[in-house]
């Protein structure tokens, strides 16, 4: 496979807890998908799940050197466990055209937090020509 694009971000907990104050239902039902805001609103501290959630969004539009709009919206990636736990990105929308056009066949993220930063990289691959 061949690297299509890389991305990384780092999200401050404290600015997810503002907006989940300031803006509730509103903000997470711009940013995430139902399965998101089930997987975090069962988490001790919900805050610490959306940020690296939505760091991973962030990382996924640099890798695909898009930015969050017209190429690829928020719920276009939907963040998910996989049974081992791992992360997994999945497409949908915008998002897996944007992929298709682009011969990206695969998304590999990971996240980290601590208590204050939430962080998380992509790398976008395209099947080998």
């Amino acid at each position: 496979m061949s690297v299509f694009g890389i991305g990384i971000d780092v999200v401050e907990v404290d600015r997810i807890e503002r907006m989940l104050e300031n803006y509730g239902d509103r903000f997470l039902e711009k940013v995430f998908t139902p399965c998101e805001r089930e997987y975090c609103g069962k988490a001790s501290r919900p805050a610490l799940h959306y940020a690296a959630r939505f760091s991973a969004k962030e990382a996924v539009a640099k890798a695909f050197g898009t930015g969050i709009g017209a190429q690829l919206e928020w719920r276009d990636m939907e963040i998910r466990r996989r049974d081992s736990g791992a992360p997994q990105l999945v497409l949908s929308g915008a998002g897996r055209r944007f992929a298709e056009a682009n011969g990206i066949v695969e998304v590999l993220i990971s996240l980290t937090h601590a208590r204050d930063h939430a962080a998380a990289n992509a790398v976008a691959l395209t099947a080998p020509v």
